[in-house]
């Protein structure tokens, strides 16, 4: 059987560091993901914010032509 995929893979990126530390998998629902997490750059607990996941760098671009 296969599995029904109503989830998507998202990345967290801090606030303060703009690090993408930590990944979950959310449904697929229209407000952004806001979790107050450990961030080890700063040290602190902060804000992460949703974002892609792979930000644009695997996606496969329509050929000219």
């Amino acid at each position: 059987m296969a599995k029904n995929n109503k989830r998507k893979l998202v990345g967290l990126v801090s606030d303060a560091s703009g690090h993408r530390t930590y990944y979950t998998v959310k449904r697929n629902a229209t407000d952004k993901l806001v979790l107050r997490k450990y961030d080890p750059k700063t040290r602190k607990h902060e804000t992460y914010t949703e974002t892609k996941k792979n930000l644009g760098r695997n996606e496969v671009k329509a050929r000219k032509g």
